[in-house]
């Protein structure tokens, strides 16, 4: 059966085609198929060995260069963590630095077996006799943290650059975060947290680094935050090279979005969703001054729901990607590579859509890229053409995509496209030529770029909406239906 998001995505394709032999293939075929797996890490020790964790409980490790990698039950962790809830169970998994030299690794996970739910983030060590199997009695909880609903548990963790652990945490679940958890800093709900795992100050098992914004606060804030306004950030990663910390935050209803984070950052939510104001939230705008808006955001259509946070490419085998954030959408499966311009906006390609849903995005120890799929339990190898083909460059026309969802109410997204810096006009008009809307009316960067028409007011029926852009001009239609 053809999905409907091909539909939509014919539409994107009308002034050329997707970049060329970027393709996913399956990287371990004699591996047996991993059971709703949401993670895979390399340990960093100088092994190639890799690390995927399924939700309900369960490491595995393998050798990926073995001429037959065969997996290996690393921790078992099946009888202690959630088995119910889509957003619950082991989440996360990071090793330490000097995991080489001290076993120590961190796992994110929930569970409720002290009555409530809770997350808890924890440190194990490996078997000093088998460096395949951890010792599941090691336990040591860092943090813990009451979930007041079952969803929005963020959970991925990662050690940065610097040497701390960051750790993602959700706005605590249910619809519009309802305790405003994502702007309250009395709680670690709703940010993204960093500690020191190597020294603990009483009574934690960690300390406070001295950098974080909060570290000297007398109003109860909480000291291990490092930023906040999060909704549910599901993957954040560390460019390996410029240390920049990319999140990629799932969206209530609206928008997805990635984020660029910075220490004592305030990415909006609940007051903003993406670079929206929330609907029936915010509708006024109230409050945002201060709040950092996404680098990238893309609203929910063509399929995508749920944005899976990915990696900055900065491998050898695909030159093409070098330096550009690839990241994903677990419904629709569609993969796109981010590029920043220094002053001048991003720009955004869509790689390829692929019939999986993307849990999670993985690298080795030489930085090649993995998608995680959770539905067919498999890991997917990233590859593409050895030279640079030139072809996740600009937009090389200006173009008009169709809008989606067509038909809608009360909002749909226009796309479009512009190759060069541009005077930019945007109209949409009603079927006597009035002009009823001016969506864009200013001059554009080069790239690819969303409009968002609010048809609040108008009457049901059908629309034209034109592009002008110098000698360019481009109409399409459009229908609203209430």
């Amino acid at each position: 059966m053809i999905r409907a998001r091909w539909i939509c995505l014919c539409l994107f394709l009308c002034a050329g085609q997707l970049p060329a032999q970027i393709s996913l293939v399956d990287a371990f075929p004699s591996l047996p198929a991993f059971s709703r797996p949401i993670e895979c890490v390399s340990p960093g020790d100088g092994t190639d060995r890799l690390f995927v964790v399924e939700q309900r409980g369960k490491i595995w490790v393998f050798h990926p260069t073995a001429p037959s990698p065969q997996r290996r039950l690393f921790l078992d962790l099946s009888g202690m963590v959630s088995s119910t809830g889509s957003e619950t169970g082991l989440l996360g998994l990071a090793f330490h630095p000097n995991y080489a030299t001290n076993g120590q690794f961190f796992i994110n996970y929930t569970s409720s077996s002290s009555g409530a739910l809770k997350t808890y983030v924890a440190r194990y060590t490996v078997s000093a006799s088998n460096p395949d199997s951890a010792l599941a009695t090691s336990e040591t909880v860092f943090l813990s943290q009451d979930q007041p609903y079952e969803n929005h548990n963020g959970g991925k963790i990662a050690f940065g650059p610097d040497g701390y652990l960051y750790i993602s945490f959700g706005d605590g679940g249910s619809g519009n975060d309802p305790q405003n958890n994502g702007q309250t800093l009395t709680t670690v709900l709703g940010k993204i947290l960093r500690i020191d795992v190597n020294a603990a100050t009483f009574p934690y098992n960690y300390s406070i680094p001295p950098s974080n914004p909060f570290a000297a606060n007398s109003a109860g804030y909480r000291k291990e935050i490092y930023a906040y306004g999060v909704r549910n950030p599901w993957k954040f990663s560390f460019d390996a090279e410029t240390g920049t910390l990319w999140a990629g935050d799932v969206g209530q209803g609206a928008r997805e979005e990635v984020d660029t984070i910075v220490a004592g950052g305030n990415y909006g939510w609940r007051l903003m969703e993406g670079t929206i104001c929330t609907p029936n939230v915010n509708p006024d705008c109230r409050d945002t001054a201060g709040t950092i808006l996404p680098l990238w955001d893309y609203g929910r259509g063509a399929g995508d729901v749920s944005i899976t946070g990915g990696y900055v490419y900065r491998g050898s085998a695909i030159p093409s990607l070098k330096g550009r954030y690839v990241y994903g959408d677990y419904a629709s499966g569609r993969i796109w590579a981010l590029a920043l311009h220094g002053s001048q906006p991003p720009t955004n390609a869509l790689l390829l859509d692929s019939p999986h849903t993307i849990s999670s995005f993985a690298q080795d120890r030489d930085r090649e890229l993995y998608v995680v799929a959770y539905g067919t339990g498999r890991l997917y190898r990233v590859t593409g053409p050895a030279t640079d083909t030139g072809s996740l460059d600009l937009p090389r026309t200006f173009s008009l995509a169709g809008n989606f969802p067509n038909p809608f109410n009360p909002t749909t997204t226009i796309v479009y496209e512009v190759p060069v810096t541009s005077g930019v006009r945007l109209s949409v008009f009603d079927l006597l030529g009035k002009e009823v809307r001016v969506l864009v009316d200013s001059t554009v960067a080069p790239g690819r770029h969303e409009a968002v028409l609010d048809a609040t007011g108008l009457a049901s029926g059908m629309y034209l909406y034109t592009l002008r852009a110098g000698s360019f001009e481009q109409t399409r239609k459009m229908v609203l239906l209430r």
